[in-house]
């Protein structure tokens, strides 16, 4: 075909191991039986002294936990420094240092509240003393050691306190605290979900002061969810959802002085209507606090410095674009408080280094090609770590650079997905690598070469146990549609014959910024997708325009327009797909979940003579119905660009349905709600179109817990089979009737 270009990244099996392959991947194997587990290394912490890092153990067998020493240059174990087993307080969940190593905080019994926050009971070990203090009586949030390791800043029921550790005593810093009115220190609903992030106090270097963002959410919409449990009456779930268009919290910055006990709210010289506080951050300078201010549209960034002693604030940078600016997490202090700084202004994202005052010295990374991560910066050696897709926009490389942006050296030596962690003083990193045919492995680098020195976990069990089932290579290619070149993957079965007529389904995600197609390692969808393979169905996975990694212009381009271009693409890509001879263009289906299930429904609607089938799971029907942060920043509000969330909201095009549709969701979704499918299926129902659905009874946006991924999938299975599969049945009747014949 004329419209593809494959270009593989990945060796094909050898015959001799096709096969040896005779065992088939089975649901229970991926959903209730871990078969395919690969080991980790949990919670490393690289210690100070450089030569030593730790570890979060689990013991299966006495259900305890432990922090293990381990060298690096023998990555033998030195010792353990606590066990849950000699606490009595249950097995420990995570651990946090204090900046000197001399305590470590523990957290127990945690329980999620929403995507990332969680409730917990703490307790600080001290390591000379072998002793536990507890940090409160009840379940906390977010326990963070001062610098000096004397006091542990906490929230509790939307207010702050300060341990004092070496008098036991605790002091409340905030008093207005309120459920569904006003938070200190700790972010509403929609900042934890959409600027990734809960703690929002930070430490002055000094320990003597903590910033905090309050968030005022009186005004804030409140949303309420059935909680149906298993008692006679349900009951509700009640909190602040501010959806497009709606009103946000107010948010102001304040910063408390525990000299004096006093708390003074902070004042930029800018005038603000509408505005986020996404990130704050103390410089080294115990007096000088950054916060970055962003306003509603999200396409203005300001960097602000403010004075404590003085509380006068300078802008340092400013960020404008055309679409949006993303936040970055990269802000690093240097010694002299210049700072390390990461921006796609150019239409990539780079590394830039400005001085004290917000003046730009250098860009230190450039090229047709983004970083992806940012490791640190070594003041001995000048040196910037980072990883990049520079080697593809499918694989992850670690690299060092000067300063002055010179000496770019590349640390990894295989080609997949690399990620670091380096030891504190930069002599070592623990490189993390996988590929599409290779499973995790943690190696101990040099970081002046990125030299091998030692294996120090792999997962060659989980290769040698894969080697018994019937698996297909995962092929990576480009397909050329609609202009534009676009990564693609596609599973075979392993049997394939190309003079057979096989099913599709695709697969997608779509969202801004996102990526589906990577040269990594197995996820439990991509056993899933084995599973169809085996079952004779060819399964595919395009990132079409808007997604990530190459770049703004062609993340950017679906501004104001979701589900408009990013549909187009895999309207296009199913048709092109269909050209191929080995692929019956009347059975292809698609699926996704989240912005995939809003895709999954666009492509099976507008695309209604080129997909037989689609599913969507936790959906967004209406961008209407989603939050202010994500969808503005991508769609501005409704009041201004009514067409933009009308014309691509699959509500609004039911009346197309023609091939067989599957809705999902859970009941308890506090992210994507589950009024979503009931509005989408309220409109299907008035536009007589059939469908199928399902409605998992309090089961969050994952939908998760007990038996229900496995009883999810094998929903989505049968769907598939009835919908996609006749032919193969046929083939599979045929199949045996030869086998009979020829024993016969």
């Amino acid at each position: 075909m004329k419209h593809l270009k494959f270009s593989l990244f990945i060796s094909l099996f050898i015959s001799t191991f096709l096969i040896a392959q005779t065992k088939e991947i089975t649901l229970e194997d991926i959903w209730s039986d871990n078969t395919f587990r690969a080991e980790r290394m949990d919670i490393l912490h690289s210690m100070a002294n450089g030569q030593q890092y730790s570890v979060l153990n689990f013991d299966r067998y006495s259900r305890s936990t432990s922090i293990d020493i381990y060298d690096y240059k023998t990555l033998e174990k030195v010792k353990t420094l606590v066990s849950s087993a000699d606490i009595d307080l249950g097995h420990f969940t995570n651990y946090t240092f204090s900046k000197d190593e001399s305590k470590i905080l523990l957290a127990f019994a945690e329980e999620s509240i929403f995507r990332r926050s969680t409730l917990g009971k703490y307790v600080v070990f001290n390591i000379s003393e072998n002793s536990i203090q507890n940090v409160a009586d009840h379940k906390i949030q977010e326990p963070t050691f001062s610098p000096d390791g004397k006091y542990v800043a906490y929230g509790y029921m939307n207010n702050l306190y300060v341990k004092d550790l070496d008098s036991d005593k605790t002091t409340q810093i905030t008093f207005d605290g309120k459920k569904n009115e006003i938070i200190n220190g700790i972010t509403d609903w929609v900042y934890e979900e959409e600027f990734a992030f809960v703690r929002a106090f930070d430490w002055s270097a000094d320990s003597k002061k903590i910033a905090f963002i309050r968030f005022d959410e009186t005004n804030v919409p409140e949303f309420s969810m059935d909680v149906y449990g298993n008692g006679l009456y349900q009951t509700q779930q009640v909190f602040k959802y501010p959806k497009a268009g709606e009103a946000n919290s107010i948010v102001s910055l304040h910063i408390y002085d525990l000299n004096v006990n006093e708390t003074e709210e902070v004042k930029v010289n800018k005038t603000y209507n509408d505005f986020y506080i996404p990130r704050i951050k103390w410089t080294n300078n115990p007096d000088v606090l950054s916060a970055q201010y962003m306003n509603r549209h999200q396409n203005e960034l300001d960097l602000w410095l403010i004075n404590a002693k003085t509380n006068t604030s300078t802008l340092a940078l400013a960020e404008k674009d055309k679409a949006y600016i993303d936040i970055t997490d990269n802000l690093t202090f240097l010694k002299d408080n210049s700072f390390i700084w990461t921006s796609e202004k150019d239409g990539y994202n780079h590394i830039y280094h400005y001085d004290k005052n917000g003046k730009l010295i250098n860009q230190v990374t450039k090229g047709n090609w983004e970083v992806t991560n940012y490791y640190g910066y070594d003041e001995n050696t000048n040196t910037i770590f980072y990883q990049s897709v520079e080697n593809g926009s499918i694989n992850r490389d670690v690299y060092s650079i000067k300063l002055n942006g010179r000496d770019k050296t590349r640390l990894t030596k295989s080609e997949g997905t690399n990620s670091a962690a380096f030891s504190a003083d930069f002599s070592y990193f623990i490189n993390t690598f996988s590929s599409a045919t290779t499973p995790p492995e943690y190696t101990l680098n040099s970081t002046t070469s990125g030299n091998l020195i030692k294996s120090i976990k792999d997962n060659d069990v989980l290769s040698q146990n894969l080697s018994d089932y019937k698996t297909s290579k995962k092929e990576f290619s480009t397909i050329h549609v609609n202009g534009n070149d676009l990564n693609m993957w596609m599973i075979k079965p392993a049997d394939f014959d190309e003079n057979k007529l096989y099913p599709l389904l695709m697969y997608q995600y779509s969202g801004p910024g996102s990526q589906q197609v990577a040269n990594r390692w197995n996820s439990a969808n991509d056993y899933w997708y084995q599973h169809l393979a085996q079952q004779g169905y060819i399964v595919a996975c395009v990132d079409g325009r808007g997604t990530g990694f190459k770049g703004a212009s062609f993340k950017k381009v679906t501004q104001n327009e979701l589900g408009k271009y990013e549909v187009e693409d895999q309207i296009q890509a199913a048709k092109q797909l269909g050209e191929l001879p080995f692929v019956d263009a009347s059975r292809i289906g698609i699926w996704g979940w989240s912005y995939g299930g809003f895709m999954s429904s666009n492509c099976l609607f507008k695309g209604n003579d080129v997909f037989k089938m689609a599913i969507a799971v936790a959906p967004v029907s209406s961008w209407r119905f989603y939050d202010t942060i994500y969808t503005e920043r991508y769609m501005s509000t409704p009041q201004e660009n009514a067409s933009g969330y009308d014309e691509n909201s699959p509500i609004n095009h039911v009346d197309k349905l023609k091939g067989d549709f599957l809705l999902v969701h859970g009941s308890g979704d506090d992210n994507v709600h589950l009024q979503n499918t009931m509005r989408l299926a309220e409109a299907l129902i008035q536009a007589d179109k059939q469908f199928d659905w399902a409605v998992y009874p309090d089961k969050n946006h994952g939908i998760h817990g007990g038996n229900t991924r496995l009883h999810l999938y094998k929903k989505m299975t049968h769907f598939i089979n009835e919908t996609l599969g006749d032919k193969i049945e046929k083939q599979e009747a045929e199949k045996q009737k030869e086998q009979v014949k020829i024993k016969g």
